[in-house]
């Protein structure tokens, strides 16, 4: 490495399921240098076995997700400069997943919460029926709108202390989902839905810390979804459980 060229001083986690610790590197700083750039330079130039994810590289996908200085970022999209402390930098699978090796997280819970707290369209119409018209100003379709651009990078689980509490707990994204959907009057499993995300582990779990809303590379409001849940489920109770 050119001696002349200035150096980051970049310290990885590695390992599996069973532990694991960090590893330091000294990686070429360059303009304009995001930290996924760094990590690839790190398995292209001094450690080929590490592993992570990545894609579009261009923040559209969010499987690039890491904890970069303790925080959760789409790494494609984060420069090197604004999350530096001093020369130092520090990269970490996301939290509260498990660690399949390295940077690299199993989302199987992730996506099994979704699951529980019935993130699936359940249409009211077939195939064989019209397209139901869509009115783009209708209060419930502008609730749904506020919401819907998740993509399942899981930045707001990781950030969630609730989750990193009560591994249970359904998480931003999923009772996020569950919102969108609790607005879609095209679906059928309102009552379902609402006795899922009101349970045990459900919206009522969160303490309304706003990390979720901090962290999303999308600026979605996870917290707002799930206080709006709280809302329908109080109200449900109030009413003997009836629907909408």
């Amino acid at each position: 490495m050119d001696q002349n060229v200035e150096r980051l001083q970049v310290r990885v986690w590695r390992g599996n399921a069973n532990g694991g610790g960090y590893r330091s590197y000294e990686v070429p700083a360059q303009q304009s240098q995001t930290v996924l750039d760094v990590v690839t330079w790190i398995q292209q130039n001094a450690e080929p076995t590490l592993t992570y994810r990545f894609a579009c590289r261009v923040g559209m996908c969010g499987s690039c997700a890491m904890m970069v200085n303790g925080e959760p970022r789409w790494t494609c999209r984060t420069h090197v400069k604004k999350v530096l402390d001093g020369r130092q930098l520090e990269i970490a699978p996301l939290r509260n997943l498990p660690v399949i090796k390295d940077l690299a997280t199993d989302m199987a819970a992730f996506f099994d919460k979704w699951t529980r707290a019935e993130g699936v369209f359940h249409p009211t119409a077939t195939r064989a029926d019209a397209i139901a018209p869509i009115v783009p100003d209708d209060p419930m379709r502008v609730l749904a709108n506020e919401a819907i651009e998740c993509i399942n990078c899981a930045v707001c689980y990781a950030a969630c202390d609730t989750v990193a509490a009560n591994p249970e707990y359904l998480g931003p994204a999923a009772l996020n989902r569950a919102w969108t959907l609790q607005n879609d009057e095209r679906d059928s499993a309102y009552a379902g839905r609402l006795s899922a995300v009101s349970s045990g582990d459900g919206c009522f779990n969160c303490h309304s810390h706003q990390s979720c809303m901090t962290y999303c590379p999308n600026e979605l409001n996870p917290t707002a979804s799930i206080a709006g849940l709280k809302r329908l489920s109080a109200a449900s109770f109030f009413k003997g459980g009836r629907g909408r």
